[in-house]
């Protein structure tokens, strides 16, 4: 406790965003926690978009989910992609910002307590080996990797592994990035004998059409598992 005083002391704590100093490790101060799109109230069951009407309506689904078919259980996002969302996430996934990823675990155990269950198992979506020796890191995995820490559920960081290298898919749309994904994302053949029954929760750090998640939980169901949930640490969604 003394030691944990004296670090504190020499090196207080910092906003995440603005690097003003903060009452709590790895948070937000107070007017960036004001400013960060968090999404909270009624959401898309399937999707984590926020929805206007009572928080305690049940499960229901935004017009993209009625529209488009998901292959998963439920999903949710911990912030809306825009204003400090985005920048969060940008911060992570190209500014080498890895201490995103602690506070990050703590909104993201939160947004999917409503879909943990015991036994469930934590996923990141897989970059392809080329971007990942670019990048050093997934930013994925390190977001399941916090949440899995958060949570005390189990995490295997290669589920699944990107087997074919992909073209960008900002500013494809919803056919396009599908047709880009397929056959792309495959279960580790180590861990094939894991899935028969299994429960899990895919993370990646933006959902945006919901195309990624759509081939990662296909090819999880089709290896055996019983339920596939997802969340993304960022939600890219029309205002409700």
């Amino acid at each position: 406790m003394a030691l944990q005083m004296a670090v504190r002391l020499v090196y207080p704590p910092r906003c995440t965003l603005c690097g003003a100093t903060v009452d709590d490790a790895f948070g937000l101060c107070g007017a960036c926690w004001r400013d960060t799109p968090f999404i909270t109230g009624l959401v898309c069951d399937l999707c984590g978009s926020p929805l206007p009407g009572d928080a305690d309506a049940g499960a229901v689904h935004c017009d993209d989910c009625l529209a488009t078919a998901r292959p998963w259980s439920h999903g949710r996002a911990a912030l809306r992609y825009d204003a400090n969302g985005r920048r969060l996430v940008l911060a992570l996934k190209h500014g080498d910002r890895h201490d995103v990823a602690l506070p990050a675990g703590k909104w993201l155990a939160r947004s999917a307590q409503p879909m943990l269950s015991s036994g469930m198992v934590v996923a990141p979506v897989p970059l392809h080996w080329t971007r990942l020796l670019a990048r050093r890191f997934n930013q994925s995995a390190l977001l399941s990797r916090a949440l899995a820490c958060e949570t005390g559920l189990a995490h295997i960081s290669d589920l699944l592994v990107r087997k074919r290298r992909t073209r960008r898919l900002k500013g494809l749309d919803r056919a396009a990035r599908h047709a880009a994904l397929d056959g792309a994302i495959r279960v580790n053949p180590r861990h094939l004998g894991s899935l028969p029954g299994a429960r899990l929760l895919l993370v990646d750090d933006v959902m945006t059409s919901g195309a990624t998640f759509s081939v990662a939980a296909q090819i999880c169901f089709a290896a055996g598992a019983e339920e596939v949930c997802v969340l993304a640490l960022a939600r890219a969604a029309r205002d409700a």
